[in-house]
């Protein structure tokens, strides 16, 4: 996909987006979410099929991620785990529907 961030000029804005967003977080102490460890783990392609309302590309990005992902990880997490993290940390464009803007701002 063309929207995924990429160009060392491109990442290098992207990066100092990241580090200076913080100034948009709240102050106030947030319970913990709980619950979330009872739960089964699913294939990320249903993991996030609740998202696809707010992140309309979100399966075509997890495409993405799953092949980047394809060798077993060397920190012994499974695929759909790193391929998980990838997706988080992944910034595409528009910045403000990337899947950490919208989980940060909706959290």
């Amino acid at each position: 996909m063309d929207n995924v961030i990429s160009g060392s000029k491109e990442q290098k804005a992207y990066h100092i987006r990241r580090i200076t967003d913080i100034v948009k977080e709240s102050l106030e102490i947030l319970p913990p979410i709980n619950g979330y460890e009872n739960m089964s783990l699913v294939p990320l392609e249903v993991a996030v099929k609740p998202l696809i309302p707010f992140l309309p590309d979100i399966e075509n990005y997890v495409c993405i991620v799953k092949q980047r992902c394809q060798r077993p990880p060397v920190d012994r997490l499974s695929n759909d785990e790193s391929a998980s993290i990838m997706l988080y940390a992944m910034g595409w464009k528009p910045l403000n529907q990337c899947l950490y803007v919208v989980l940060n701002k909706t959290l």
